[in-house]
């Protein structure tokens, strides 16, 4: 339940500390001495929108900080836990707070500073604040879902449809993009293939084009260079055969000791001699006899050269440029082989999102005749005997599951039901959203219910009703309702007063006794309060005393 509100510098308050205590807090005050500046601080520190008009004059900023008790409330000591933010001192507690200047704005969490969006998430399933105009969210479709949700579906089974959905998603965006990527390769693949078909035809000679090409300018120079070779073998020969086998012979007829080393080195160079000429016969032997091979050379190189050209490469990169290309199309071929793989992904994902879905309509459309009965109850109650909602089901699949939720009224028994929005007059439709937000209240055990002037239309003996209705509620809900109403005020456990102070500033008391009973008075009786009027006061407090 929410134990206290701190507001400081908002609106026209310029410090306020209040306690709430459990059941039902009313609170009572003229037109205009700030009741709803209450509420809207506490919207504030619960994730609502800064609005400029919300600083109090003269001030740089306002800070308002809200205490709950979770203690009863495992949900929220469970996310509390998840973000490490539980109160070190006292895990029951969850005091949230709200800085705001313009233009900025920083959120707490048991004084530990985070994002607006964890303060929406951790605050949303503790209260619920049922304003003057928050009656036309009933008019959204998707507000009626969430209402007979809270009602009677699980909780749990509404996240798991929401999860599914999403992965449902997820997998057939991923399976939509395969399909369009391989729709595009296609045609990608089918000139890769090609393109690698074209080159392997030319066999080993891709790799081997600079070898190629080497050995067709070597024979392009075959005259040049066998007349060069030819004259130096002869030189050689003519040297071996002649000049230096007869010195190297001399040498060693002479045997005489001091040329022993000079004999040696001439030997040694008749060796390299026809080292040189055996390496000079074999280079001469590697040329072709016929001009053959130059020819089957020159057709090679045009065929490599234009394919060079073609795929805007070197020469020499034909080899790379088809590793390149046989690399590229086994991975496109490999993207389109997974397209089925992704398919049978999506298929699975979107069976477990039918499965969940389908049990969720089930526990929905379980829920919305006993929905509909306790709403038609608690109508009656408020006066409007003949009112009969019912809640009508359209296909439309989405993260809420399968179906479309719409409310239909029936205020009139001769006429038939129909969309809320077209049936309910303004005051109707403030009260079977009154008694929605009541029903639901009570089935989904709502910490906290707030409800601002929800008795607006509603008076004398209606008021009472409305008063033991929410008293009733509040034996499992802590209820604080903003009344003009004193059969409602006086059916309150807990009574605040506001007030503006000579300062023009708002202020509230806790009223008990006499205080409650001549501000009672003064609800009936409006600037003039009598002896009768206090009477009446008194007795509506012993009959809230005996309701009880």
């Amino acid at each position: 339940m929410l134990r206290a509100l701190h507001i400081s510098n908002f609106a026209l308050v310029a410090e306020l500390d209040i306690e709430f205590g459990p059941g039902l807090t009313v609170i009572t005050g003229e037109s205009g001495a700030g009741k709803s500046i209450l509420l809207d601080a506490l919207a504030l520190v619960l994730g609502a929108r800064v609005r400029r008009s919300q600083l109090r004059p003269g001030a740089a900023a306002c800070d308002v900080s809200a205490e709950f008790d979770v203690g009863e409330h495992p949900q929220s000591r469970s996310a509390l836990a998840a973000l490490d933010l539980l109160a070190p001192d006292d895990e029951r507690a969850c005091l949230v707070r709200r800085w705001a200047s313009e233009g900025r704005s920083r959120a707490f969490v048991n004084g530990v500073p985070t994002t607006l969006g964890t303060l929406r998430s951790l605050t949303s399933p503790l209260v619920d604040i049922h304003g003057q105009s928050e009656h036309r969210q009933l008019l959204l479709r998707e507000t009626q879902r969430r209402l007979l949700d809270e009602f009677g579906v699980s909780a749990a089974l509404l996240q798991t449809v929401a999860d599914d959905h999403r992965t449902r998603e997820r997998h057939i965006e991923r399976l939509a993009q395969a399909r369009a990527e391989a729709e595009q390769g296609t045609e990608r693949r089918s000139l890769l293939r090609y393109q690698v078909d074209e080159l392997r035809a030319l066999g080993d000679s891709v790799g081997r084009a600079t070898e190629l090409a080497a050995e067709h300018k070597r024979l392009q120079r075959a005259q040049e260079l066998l007349t060069t070779a030819g004259a130096a073998q002869t030189e050689l020969e003519e040297a071996l055969l002649g000049q230096v086998a007869r010195l190297a012979d001399r040498l060693e007829r002479a045997e005489d000791e001091p040329l022993a080393a000079t004999t040696e080195l001439v030997l040694s160079a008749q060796t390299h001699l026809e080292e040189a000429l055996a390496e000079l016969r074999s280079y001469l032997a590697s040329f072709p006899e016929d001009d053959n091979r130059l020819a089957e050379l020159d057709a090679q190189l045009a065929t490599l050269h234009d394919m060079a050209r073609k795929h805007g490469v070197a020469l020499s990169d034909l080899g790379p440029r088809l590793t390149e290309l046989a690399a590229e199309l086994a991975n496109s071929t490999e993207q389109a082989e997974q397209v089925g793989a992704l398919e049978a992904a999506a298929a699975a994902a979107s069976k477990r999102f039918q499965t969940s879905a389908e049990t969720l309509s089930r526990q929905r459309r379980a829920a919305a005749d006993p929905f509909c009965t306790e709403v038609n109850t608690v109508l009656a109650e408020l006066g409007i005997a003949d009112a009969a909602l019912q809640v009508r089901f359209a296909p439309a699949e989405s993260a809420a599951g399968l179906e479309q939720v719409e409310f239909n009224v029936r205020t009139n028994p001769r006429l038939p039901a129909g969309p809320l929005a077209a049936i309910a007059s303004g005051g109707e439709l403030a009260r079977i959203g009154l008694a929605i937000d009541v029903v639901a209240a009570a089935r989904s055990k709502l910490p906290c219910l707030i409800l601002d002037e929800a008795d607006v239309g509603v008076g004398g003996t209606g008021a009472d009703v409305l008063g033991r209705m929410l008293r009733r509620l509040s034996a499992n809900t802590q209820v604080i309702a903003v009344t003009h109403a004193p059969q409602i005020a006086a059916l309150g456990d807990h009574h605040l007063k506001v007030s503006k102070t000579s300062a023009h500033d708002t202020a509230i008391d806790v009223l008990s006794g006499a205080e409650r009973a001549e501000e009672l008075a003064r609800m009936l009786g409006g600037r003039t309060v009598t002896d009768d009027s206090r009477a009446y006061a008194r007795t509506l407090l012993a009959e809230a005393g005996e309701a009880a």
